[in-house]
């Protein structure tokens, strides 16, 4: 399975990246939403990537979809276990900011939803039924510099998780470690990286 590519981008196209490694070429199919989000200053690139096999009567063709980073693809798979929802529908319908589209699904926002494209009022509320809740992780993502490499002191401890995560959403570290403790005070029981992340964006949601 491929699950990172990294080379130069030799052409550009709607929905896709040509990308050139050691001589050879591949298409590597991106969501428009993060698509957007890329820069084009500089012709390097390195994509976190989800491999999969598009089947048809009569083979299997095997398509990269690529990602900035871990916590899109992980919002990609998140969204792909909704009923009706495979990874080419999943690819065209998140045209907007990852973070947006968590966010909408956060607030139960199916107006949102459904004007995304592939994604009619039903298949909407079944995102939100799914996974409203879960998300609030992905609706810290901010989209300004490349992620920066984390090496986590203590992996072991929630607040060192939470924060490297935060990190990786491009987020500084001071600020990220003030919306951890913040969290944590308000919510003591909290038991999880993905609970407590999700409590930093409920914050973030009353102080706005």
């Amino acid at each position: 399975m491929i699950c990172r590519i990294a080379g130069t981008v030799i052409e550009r196209r709607d929905d896709s990246l040509i990308i050139e490694v050691n001589g050879m070429g591949y298409q590597v199919l991106v969501p428009r939403g993060v698509l957007r989000c890329l820069g084009e200053d500089d012709p390097a690139i390195s994509l976190i990537t989800y491999h999969y096999v598009q089947t048809d009567p009569a083979k299997g063709i095997p398509m990269l979809i690529g990602f900035r980073h871990e916590a899109e693809r992980e919002f990609f798979e998140k969204f792909i276990t909704v009923s009706g929802i495979g990874p080419k529908a999943a690819l065209r319908a998140l045209s907007e900011p990852i973070a947006l589209i968590a966010q909408a699904i956060d607030a139960g926002n199916v107006a949102f939803l459904k004007g995304l494209p592939g994604i009619g009022p039903q298949r909407a509320r079944e995102i939100v039924a799914k996974l409203q809740g879960k998300v609030g992780k992905y609706a810290l993502i901010q989209y300004t510099a490349a992620p920066e490499t984390v090496v986590s002191a203590a992996p072991e401890a929630l607040t060192e998780e939470a924060v490297a995560v935060l990190i990786q959403l491009q987020y500084k570290r001071p600020e990220a470690l003030t919306m951890v403790k913040q969290a944590l005070s308000r919510n003591p029981a909290i038991k999880d990286t993905e609970e407590l992340l999700n409590e930093v964006y409920r914050q973030k949601l009353i102080a706005a």
